[in-house]
């Protein structure tokens, strides 16, 4: 079972302990509680034990060292407070997807899938979405995701909390029966001190250390109060010190509580085996089940896939009401200029300028098409990992591949992008009618979209804030107009070091570009101040966005392997 020794937790390099030295032992095949003020501590040496939190000391399970959280996959749950289930599916698909995700075999998946639904008492609400759910619902959800692995051992944070007494007791009336008809283990942190008489063994938390663990009756003769309710008033009397020098002396003279506390459940539970060895699914499984599960979420999602939509169909009509007519005017100089007379020069003027002036629009709509798509990129990928973030910790926690993850967000977002980019380029070509090949701008204007996309999926991964990782990204798209140089003139020695980092420079300038053999380019340059001015050519333009995009996608990887618990 669950054991601890010196274990510390540090806010930061130079913060405060949030545990320290902490040692714990917890019952196996029982009903264990872990108690305390709020903010003394409770959670995190229960994440610090399963390896969530970084800390120092020596964690077991069994008597065998716990390194990370990947050595308890199969063996131990984590029902964290609050569900991680997403709201738009129902209760059946959630735990379906769960199994997908955790269990090979598909008769295997099925059976759990009927287990859990019958033991957890949801069977009857399989089919309603986890948005519909109720408080109790909603901890038996998130303790059926757990139960999806069949662990020996579950971690459950705050189980009861903002429950009615009867849901409360119905959670434990539901951990009692799988401790005695499975042998389960149960670590539950609690608020509710009126509940004690229904645990095995109880922990006591204060000021970051453990400073009791025995079982109900023993607690109440320990700190001499009559109920469990007294308790914090009794604790908050004396500081820490004293009660660490009591512990240890209570623990001195009587070291067989322990294992009097193990017996005795052990008479009332058959005993559960916890597995050596866990065969989870293929990395390329566990790629098609996400992305399936998230492309459900996302024609689920009425308000994201609305957004989405009406950027995707109206960002397209900004552009076409400047030239909805589709002309593009470029007139020939009829003139030699060397004969020229003043009437001849005045009307070349008027037509130079006249040119200059469609080739400018030109290059301002496509401009404006490019902007427009990093907006949508910002869009795709800015919360995509954030928002979910606690989640994809929980799935890790279950055998989730990070590769995997990393790879659906990548193809999702990719996707998305893909049919935005080309939607783009096709409707306002038709309408606009640009010329140039059809090939080059499409691929173009979808290549802007998917790196934005990716680098923005990056921010994503790279922060555990939804917000935060929004809010960057929306300021990387704020810089692309001013920074391309195309609009306003960088300063020389400011243009090559900005616009490498620019997506928008390289979609405007490659498809800018794929216009090289028509009229309407001559024009554009031609009315340049600079005519040596660089204008990238379509497979440079695309190397670079392809660069940008690779950059995105290594922070992905590196955002999804690392741990980054909301």
């Amino acid at each position: 079972m669950l054991s601890c020794q010196n274990l510390t937790v540090q806010a930061g390099p130079s913060g405060p302990f949030i545990l320290d030295h902490a040692a714990a032992r917890f019952l196996p095949n029982g009903l264990n509680a872990v108690i305390g003020p709020s903010g003394c501590g409770k959670t995190t040496l229960m994440k610090a034990i399963l390896g969530i939190l970084p800390a120092t000391g020596e964690a077991y399970l069994n008597d065998e060292a716990i390194r990370c959280t990947e050595d308890l996959i199969g063996k131990v749950g984590f029902a964290p407070q609050f569900t991680t289930a997403q709201p738009q599916l129902t209760v059946k698909e959630s735990l379906s997807y769960a199994l997908e995700l955790a269990v090979p075999d598909s008769a295997e998946r099925q059976r759990r899938l009927s287990s859990v639904l019958d033991v957890t008492g949801l069977a009857v609400h399989q089919d309603k979405r986890v948005s519909s759910l109720s408080g109790g619902q909603l901890r038996r959800l998130s303790l059926g995701l757990e139960l999806t692995l069949d662990p020996a051992c579950m971690v459950c944070d705050e189980v009861t909390s903002g429950l009615d007494p009867q849901s409360e007791d119905q959670i434990l009336a539901l951990l009692r029966q799988l401790v005695e008809s499975r042998g389960k283990s149960f670590v539950c942190i609690i608020h509710n001190l009126g509940k004690l008489k229904q645990f095995d063994w109880v922990t006591v938390v204060y000021q970051g250390d453990v400073i009791f663990q025995g079982s109900p009756a023993s607690l109440l003769t320990y700190f001499a109060i009559p109920d469990g309710l007294r308790l914090y008033e009794v604790l908050n009397a004396q500081n820490l010190e004293h009660w660490r020098n009591r512990w240890a002396i209570y623990q001195a003279e009587n070291p067989n509580d322990f294992a009097q506390a193990n017996a005795q459940v052990k008479k009332n539970s058959p005993e559960n085996i916890v597995p050596s060895h866990l065969t989870i699914p293929d990395g390329v499984s566990q790629f098609l089940t996400l992305l399936s599960r998230r492309f459900k979420l996302f024609f689920r999602d009425t308000g994201y896939l609305g957004l989405t939509l009406a950027i995707t169909f109206g960002f397209p009509l900004l552009i076409i009401i400047f030239n909805i007519e589709g002309t593009w005017d470029i007139f020939k100089i009829p003139m030699d200029r060397n004969v020229a007379s003043m009437q001849d020069i005045q009307q070349a003027l008027q037509i130079q300028i006249s040119n200059a002036q469609v080739a400018s629009l030109a290059a301002g709509l496509v401009m404006f098409q490019v902007i427009l798509l990093t907006l949508m990129g910002a869009n795709n990928g800015g919360r995509e990992i954030s928002a979910e973030r606690t989640l994809y910790e929980k799935e890790r926690m279950t055998g989730l591949r990070p590769w995997s993850y990393a790879s659906s967000k990548i193809t999702f977002v990719s996707l998305i992008a893909i049919f935005q980019g080309v939607w783009m380029c096709v409707f306002v070509k038709i309408i606009c009618r640009f010329p140039g090949p059809w090939s080059e701008q499409i691929v173009m204007l979808a290549a802007t979209c998917v790196s934005m996309s990716i680098v923005c999926l990056g921010f994503s991964a790279m922060l555990a804030s939804p917000e935060k990782s929004s809010l960057l990204s929306i300021y990387l798209v704020g810089f692309q107009l001013p920074l391309s140089g195309v609009v306003l003139a960088l300063p020389a020695a400011l243009t090559w070091i900005c616009r490498p980092f620019i997506n928008a420079y390289w979609g405007w300038s490659g498809y800018i570009n794929s216009m090289m053999s028509t009229d309407l380019y001559g024009a554009y340059t031609s009315s340049l101040p600079d005519q040596s001015s660089f204008i990238a050519s379509p497979t440079l333009s695309l190397v670079l966005l392809l660069v940008q995009g690779l950059f995105g996608v290594c922070l992905v990887v590196i955002g999804c392997q690392q741990k980054r618990w909301n």
